[in-house]
């Protein structure tokens, strides 16, 4: 293990650690919607259609597909200490990220370095969830929720600065999120790895058949498919936020990155709720209702998106953005428990591989229609949280 944050037998308190890494999420992740965020202005330097914002989405997700995948299916995820992943893909993240802003020549470069960012992101996220694992395993469910909670406030965290920063150069946007970056992988690293988790050999875990043995554990299997029915919807009402707010009108005005910041930002706040709630009901019935919410939301959008009035519709995207990303924490913290301790890193940077995967074809196949759908394009997210509630029964089936 790494660091000197660690203790033997676990003796010092795991909030402070959780709190230092949670606020390491939210700076490191604020690198993945920054494109996002200064939509806009990229495209009309690259003179590109709408659909454009969804291609560099796209890319970003395969980026982190192929980082996941690495980082599984080869073992390092348990091979070398998670805070020093974390803290070499933060500097890489931030330097790719960078370099849309150094050189922001053409479209097609802009879509490398994103990809490069995504693969980064692979090192923060999934390996943010094994360093909170390390230091809070007892109560997994509450920190990954705090964890999570900051990943989604990250995602947001674009949007706010463009939102707040008025009529300055989108550059800023990719400044901010950068210096971010950095500023969490220095806490990582003087942080170290938890007590709880250790390091583990190159052995036979490392090997990619290993590592997918896991999916023949029935809990953690059941844990993965929820999380595959959330991952359906979560990026793809995301990515369409935009395209949601338009027929209000807010889509169109200068208040639409506050809007879309506060929409997402609700997910953090939710995910902290969940956590807290999880600690009583547990992981699995709070994942449940958390994935039915968001079904519901989903459907009368989908129905009626068009005809709501502008506050209304406001307020259904802001408790649609609270319930789309509250089960995954406690998805996570199902899937952790349901594995061995040894292959922890492994089994959920998998986990985040498939389901990324699966963000990759709803995002390509609701940003090719929606522009003709408008929002009835919110019917096709709606079959990941149907989905994920038949895939979870197992885990929160009502006991006799």
């Amino acid at each position: 293990m790494s660091g000197g944050g660690s203790r033997a037998g676990g003796e010092a308190s795991p909030l402070l650690p959780v709190l230092v890494i949670a606020l390491a999420e939210l700076f490191g992740t604020s690198l993945w919607f920054s494109a996002n965020a200064a939509a806009g202005d990229l495209l009309a330097v690259w003179s590109r259609p709408a659909s454009g914002i969804g291609t560099l989405t796209i890319a970003v997700q395969g980026g982190f597909i192929a980082g996941t995948l690495l980082l599984s299916l080869t073992g390092l995820a348990d091979r070398f200490p998670a805070s020093r992943i974390f803290f070499a893909s933060t500097l890489l993240g931030a330097a790719f990220n960078l370099a849309v802003v150094l050189w922001p020549g053409s479209f097609q470069s802009a879509m490398i370095f994103r990809f490069a960012v995504g693969v980064c992101l692979a090192g923060i996220y999934p390996m943010g969830m094994k360093l909170v694992v390390g230091w809070a395993p007892e109560r997994a469910g509450a920190a990954l929720s705090l964890l999570v909670g900051m990943l989604v406030l990250g995602t947001a965290l674009p949007y706010g600065v463009r939102w707040s920063g008025g009529s300055l150069p989108w550059q800023l946007v990719f400044l901010v999120s950068s210096a971010l970056a950095v500023i969490a992988g220095g806490l990582v690293l003087g942080l170290g790895d938890g007590p709880h988790l250790g390091i583990g050999a190159a052995t036979g875990a490392a090997r990619p058949a290993s590592v997918l043995s896991v999916f023949r554990l029935p809990d953690f299997r059941a844990a993965a498919l929820g999380y595959f029915g959330h991952m359906w919807e979560l990026y793809g009402f995301w990515t369409l936020i935009p395209a949601l707010l338009a027929p209000s009108g807010i889509g169109a005005s200068g208040d639409a990155p506050a809007w879309a910041f506060a929409i997402i930002a609700a997910g953090g706040l939710s995910c902290v709720l969940g956590g807290s709630a999880s600690v009583r009901f547990g992981s699995a019935r709070i994942a449940a209702i958390a994935l039915a919410l968001s079904g519901a939301c989903c459907l009368v959008f989908a129905v009626a998106g068009a005809e709501l009035s502008a506050p209304l519709a406001l307020a259904l995207l802001v408790v649609w953005g609270a319930a789309v990303v509250a089960d995954s924490p406690q998805f996570s913290a199902l899937s952790a428990r349901a594995c061995p301790p040894r292959m922890v890193g492994s089994a959920l940077a998998i986990q985040n591989a498939i389901g990324f995967a699966i963000t990759l074809v709803s995002i390509a196949v609701t940003t090719r229609v929606v522009q003709a759908w408008g929002t009835s394009v919110a019917i096709l997210l709606l079959p990941g949280p149907i989905l994920g509630l038949i895939g979870s029964y197992r885990l929160w089936r009502p006991r006799a």
